[in-house]
């Protein structure tokens, strides 16, 4: 049975951010769903792109997916801060040990629940100014701890979507994927483990 992914969308996400890693988790097998925050399944991104979402928010239990996983874009971050069904799933999750994963500005909700805590995260540059100290860090694209994965922004969305497919499947089927795909796996700084790998 293939392990079920959640995409959380407001509108103001980044398109890359989403599009980019569902591209390599659906290649790697993950059944992967995109679910709007609102009551509406059309949302709207930054740059004017749309993306029709396949579930609401109170259509799903996201106690059922075994990731979930919140994009950036400033206004998209701004509305999934603000949505306390979402908030609420989200902290029962991470009491369960559920895994998470967040890209550029996404980060920021986690953090506004207090779910980084003794984590080690990485965010776009520039919001990590409330996150605990000790939390970010520096020179690191896609950081690995535990059951989180966080990564800087647009440009690292693809070894983002890498290192959630390895955290689900397995490093040999997220390497294949990443060859497959062309994906230069060495170009970008993933910290895992304690260990930063270039």
């Amino acid at each position: 049975m293939a392990k079920k992914v959640a995409v959380m969308l407001a509108d103001g996400f980044e398109p890359v951010e989403v599009v980019a890693p569902v591209d390599v988790m659906r290649r790697a097998g993950l059944e992967v769903a995109l679910v709007s925050i609102s009551n509406d399944p059309r949302v709207r991104g930054a740059q004017g792109i749309e993306l029709n979402c396949g579930a609401l928010l109170g259509e799903v239990d996201l106690d059922d997916f075994d990731l979930v996983i919140l994009p950036g874009g400033s206004d998209g971050v701004e509305r999934l801060s603000a949505c306390e069904p979402l908030g609420e799933a989200l902290k029962h999750r991470a009491q369960t040990d559920g895994a998470l994963a967040s890209i550029c500005a996404g980060p920021m909700v986690l953090d506004g629940l207090g779910l980084l805590a003794g984590k080690r995260a990485v965010c776009y540059p520039g919001c990590q100014t409330d996150f605990p100290q000790g939390l970010y860090q520096e020179a690191v694209d896609v950081c690995v701890d535990g059951h989180l994965v966080t990564a800087t922004g647009p440009a690292t969305a693809l070894p983002f979507g890498v290192e959630c497919v390895r955290l689900l499947c397995g490093s040999e089927i997220a390497d294949s994927v990443a060859e497959a795909m062309l994906i230069n796996q060495a170009a970008f700084v993933v910290c895992s483990n304690d260990v930063a790998n270039r």
